[in-house]
C-alpha cells in the first residue's frame, strides 16, 4: 500500500465530509503499516475542521480503507488529524483559515511578524504593531502560525475568592 492508493480511496470520502486531504503518509511500523492522514477544511467557523468533523471523517475513512482492502488483510494503524498548527501556510486558504492569528513570515524584504487581519487572492493583510500592511503572497517564502499562550482578546475566567 502506498500514499497514492490511499489517496484514491480516501479523497472522495473526505470530500463527502466537506474536508480536504492535506497530505498522506504511509510508513512501515514493524509488521504493520502506519497510515497518517492530515485533513484541512473551512470547518464550522471557517477556521479549520472541528474535532467532531475529524472524528466523523475518521470513521468513514476507516470503513472505506477496510472495504478497499489495500493491505490484503494485514494489520495497519490509521491516524487521522488536522494539518496542524506547525505546518507552513502555503495557500491563500491557509491564511484565511488562520485569520486573527499571529504569524511569522520570511519575505523578500526580510522577516515580519504580525496578526492576520485579512486575505485577498494575492496578498495577506497583517497588523504589525498597530500598523496595517499588505504583504503579497508571492513575496512570502515561509509563513508559520505562532502559538500564543496569552492571546490578546481572549480572557480566561478567574476564580473568585
Amino acid at each position: 500500500m502506498d500514499s497514492a492508493q490511499v489517496t484514491t480511496v480516501v479523497e472522495p470520502v473526505v470530500e463527502s465530509h466537506g474536508l480536504e486531504v492535506d497530505r498522506i503518509e504511509v510508513v512501515a511500523a514493524g509488521k504493520r503499516q502506519l497510515v497518517r492522514i492530515f485533513l484541512d477544511g473551512d470547518g464550522p467557523e471557517g477556521r479549520g475542521p472541528s474535532l467532531d468533523q475529524i472524528a466523523e471523517a475518521t470513521r468513514s475513512i476507516s470503513n472505506a480503507m477496510d472495504e478497499a482492502d489495500l493491505t490484503r488483510g494485514r494489520a495497519y494503524v490509521l491516524e487521522v488529524s488536522s494539518r496542524g498548527v506547525g505546518r507552513p501556510l502555503t495557500e491563500a486558504k491557509h491564511y484565511r483559515r488562520n485569520q486573527g492569528r499571529l504569524v511569522a513570515l520570511s519575505t523578500t524584504e526580510g522577516e515580519l511578524c504580525g496578526r492576520i487581519t485579512g486575505i485577498a487572492d494575492d496578498a495577506v493583510e497583517l497588523d504589525i504593531d498597530g500598523s496595517s500592511r499588505a504583504v503579497p503572497l508571492a513575496a512570502i517564502s515561509k509563513a508559520l502560525v505562532q502559538v500564543e499562550m496569552n492571546r490578546p482578546g481572549v480572557q480566561l475566567d478567574e476564580e473568585e475568592d
